[in-house]
């Protein structure tokens, strides 16, 4: 590297750290004459750094906020910081940036140091995330590796398990990650089923990309996240549910979680209008119930009967002492109150649990 590139990496590593840089102390750091800086600062604003001159005794150099964002230089330190909350937000699927971080931790760590490699390794293999639900934790190695293939069009080898137990070796040709709630899936076309399928990525394991390279090949669908939705609805059975949540529309969708739970439109100013299609009404019925505010179900009958019934249990679970109120599920202003014993559910069938794409048969296109 040349002496001026050196100085411009310095210079620009001074700047970005939040502060006014008056000319001279600048010039003292690199060890350069006043003039030289002004040069250099000229030079990256050539480069598209936003570098801002403030005049008069006080003043300096600081780096704004520009129209794009410009590489950063990171210290050893802050690079691990980044890569290991890259890997905590992509291994977690929070809402809105799953694929964002996944990405961003691809770039990050490909150009990392293999000293600071392995103190994100060792960071990794030392912490263990409590899972906040059921669903199981995702490797944020293996979320990079497929998503550099992703980008690289490039063959990968894994091992798989399938949802009965069955386990394969895969050769794949990956073309998107796709985030569903807090799992991921893998869209990739199956080289030896010669056929799309969708992995869950917790369930595979040894990810090696082989560098052989493939043209991109053509998605049956619209994109990925359209491909994995169509396959969930046609591998379990699906209801419409269709409710009035009397509390803003705002809450209600923060409460539920995402938009997976379903499609929330304001009616007022206090309700909203639920629109879901579950694939089991336990689910949705308790998370209904869970909402914290009065509702009234429209359909299907199937889902106020189960609420019936799940309010019965839990009335009956409180003991006598709980009074002779009791909540129907089915509520809001006007709604009956069921003051009688609760019967049993009338030809209502418990919800089968919620299966997960990837446990259906192979021939269904996923695994």
């Amino acid at each position: 590297m040349s002496e001026t590139s050196a100085r411009l990496l310095n210079l620009l590593s001074l700047l970005q750290t939040p502060r006014e840089w008056p000319g001279r102390e600048l010039a003292e750091r690199l060890r350069v004459t006043p003039r030289t800086i002004r040069r250099d600062i000229g030079r990256l604003r050539e480069l598209g750094y936003p570098v801002h001159a403030t005049m008069g005794a006080d003043g300096g150099y600081r780096l704004a906020a520009g129209t794009a964002m410009p590489p950063l230089l990171l210290d050893d330190e802050e690079a691990v910081a980044i890569a290991v909350g890259l890997r905590s937000a992509a291994g977690h699927a929070i809402e809105g940036i799953e694929e964002a971080s996944v990405r961003a931790l691809a770039k990050l760590e490909q150009v990392l140091p293999a000293r600071l490699r392995r103190r994100v390794g060792t960071l990794g293999t030392a912490t263990v995330p409590m899972p906040a639900g059921d669903d199981p934790t995702v490797d944020p190695e293996h979320l990079t590796v497929l998503a550099a293939a992703v980008t690289n069009h490039e063959r990968v080898r894994f091992r798989y398990r399938a949802g009965a137990g069955a386990r394969s070796e895969r050769l794949v040709e990956p073309h998107r990650l796709v985030a569903a709630g807090r799992r991921w899936y893998l869209v990739a076309y199956d080289n030896d089923r010669e056929d799309w399928r969708i992995f869950r990525v917790d369930r595979l394991t040894e990810p090696f990309p082989t560098g052989v390279r493939t043209p991109p090949r053509t998605l049956p669908a619209a994109d990925a996240a359209a491909y994995v939705r169509e396959r969930m609805r046609g591998m379990h059975p699906s209801f419409r549910a269709v409710a009035t949540v009397y509390a803003p529309a705002a809450v209600v969708s923060a409460r539920l979680g995402g938009p997976a739970a379903g499609t929330v439109e304001p009616v007022d100013a206090g309700s909203c209008r639920l629109v879901s299609q579950p694939d089991s009404l336990g689910r949705l019925a308790i998370r209904l119930a869970l909402l914290g505010c009065e509702f009234t179900v429209h359909e299907p009958p199937e889902l106020a009967a189960y609420l019936r019934a799940l309010g019965g249990r839990a009335t009956r679970a409180a003991g006598p002492d709980a009074g002779d109120a009791r909540d129907t599920g089915v509520s809001g202003p006007g709604a009956p109150t069921d003051t009688a014993p609760d019967p049993a559910p009338k030809a209502v069938p418990k919800a089968a649990p919620q299966a997960a794409p990837g446990a259906a048969d192979e021939e269904a296109g996923a695994v």
